[in-house]
């Protein structure tokens, strides 16, 4: 499903150009809640598939270019990498209050549990009820968009702008299909549009690590900590506690910097930590009998008894995948839109996941792989050299953008006149 929403992401970008951010969010939101009320209305497989889960993707794909788009166009120059830096905070807002939301469902229903819909007298299962959840909140983001949203607002230096009101919006979206078209088939005639894609497909070489963070990072923690080792918090909470905390400031201090060279020393930095567990766990053993390792282990994840050095070494690579991201990630999307023609903004963006959707399935077998031969579930384990291949992958990210900076960086002319924030 997470390989088709992101399919689905490459294909809309012109049209979300072509159709205008109100539309396209409006359209995303509506077929993302009619999708979730259709998963949480029925249990029959052959409904819930190809009317609920199959469409959902297409709405998620509808609402991620035209957020990218949005905060350039709702921006001026100066304020553009605050934006950008905001929006990548709120988006780890977002996912920290779903995991919330999960969690807190699945605690108070049991993981099997039911709910009875008051007025209805319906009852929904646990997982059912979370979808429920979801439509409630797609509702409420379809009623802000429609209410608060105009058409065709744009924020310059000068001012705010506004084009012209749509004067038959009941076929806006029928019409916006050529106009689609055209702007797709366009995107391949433009020479900086291949140096941006090899660009793209560099920066893979680091997004693996937050892929293999997912695929082969919980059977590495289970596997070398024991079963119930707290790998979610070490990852999943710390991550996001950082990012949110980091980020703004980050935003705030580099404005004057130009994204390219953000996107690459950021990244640096988060192929770096990874060589923390790539080294043997016997390095950490003064680190883990120390006060810091009593703080971490005993009083933060709760576990008791002598502390495994491998904790540490966890922490602190966590902790600078966390810092390289705060820098490179939100600069990223900063990139794609400072480079991005105007109006071509979603284009590029949507355009941008193709790397991606092609690593996806080259992670997942690697993970495999690496694990197999590295960590199995039992026998002699090496995970020391799987880390260290991931590492080795991840480094030929930055040092490809430093090699290639003069052929790559491209122009980012809404940087002239910005300094960084004192």
């Amino acid at each position: 499903w997470s390989s088709l929403m992101t399919l689905f992401t490459v294909l809309v970008g012109s049209f979300v150009d072509a159709v205008g951010l109100r539309r396209a969010l409006l359209l995303g939101f509506a077929i993302s809640m009619l999708s979730r009320a259709i998963m949480t209305s029925t249990t029959v497989a052959w409904l819930a598939l190809p009317l609920g889960l199959m469409p959902l993707a297409l709405g998620e794909a509808l609402l991620t270019p035209v957020m990218v788009a949005a905060v350039k166009r709702f921006s001026t120059a100066r304020q553009r990498s605050m934006a950008f830096s905001v929006f990548y905070t709120a988006m780890n807002v977002g996912f920290a209050g779903a995991g919330w939301i999960f969690d807190a469902l699945r605690q108070q229903l049991g993981e099997y549990g039911h709910y009875k819909l008051p007025l209805l007298g319906a009852t929904l299962s646990t997982y059912r009820t979370l979808f429920l959840v979801s439509v409630v909140l797609s509702g409420l983001g379809l009623i802000a968009v429609y209410l608060s949203l105009r058409d065709e607002i744009e924020v310059t230096d000068a001012g705010t702008a506004s084009g012209a009101l749509e004067t038959r919006p009941v076929f806006a979206y029928r019409d916006a299909l050529p106009r689609a078209m055209r702007l797709f088939t366009g995107l391949w005639q433009q020479p900086g549009f291949y140096r941006f894609l090899v660009f793209l497909t560099l920066i893979v070489g680091v997004r693996l690590i937050f892929y293999h963070m997912y695929y082969t990072f919980p059977k590495y923690g289970i596997r070398e900590l024991g079963a119930g080792a707290p790998i979610g918090q070490l990852f999943g909470v710390l991550n996001a506690v950082m990012i949110i905390a980091l980020v703004p400031v980050v935003g705030a201090l580099t404005q004057g910097i130009p994204a390219y060279r953000m996107v690459s020393f950021g990244s640096l930095i988060a192929a770096l930590s990874v060589f923390f567990i790539a080294v043997p766990p016997a390095i950490y053993e003064p680190l883990a009998t120390s006060r810091v390792g009593d703080l971490i282990v005993h009083a933060w994840l709760g576990i008791p008894g002598i502390v495994d050095p491998r904790y540490m070494g966890i922490f602190l690579f966590v902790c600078f995948l966390s810092l390289g991201e705060a820098l490179w990630s939100p600069k990223l999307y900063e990139y794609t839109a400072a480079i991005a023609p105007q109006g071509q903004e979603a284009s590029y963006m949507s355009l941008s996941f193709l790397p991606f959707f092609i690593a996806k399935f080259f992670v997942g077998m690697l993970s495999g792989f690496l694990l197999g031969n590295y960590c199995p579930e039992t026998g002699p384990r090496d995970c020391e050299t799987l880390w260290l291949l991931v590492g080795l992958m991840a480094l030929i990210t930055p040092l490809s953008l430093f090699a290639l900076r003069r052929y790559l960086q491209g122009d980012e002319p809404e940087r002239v006149g910005i300094r960084p924030a004192a």
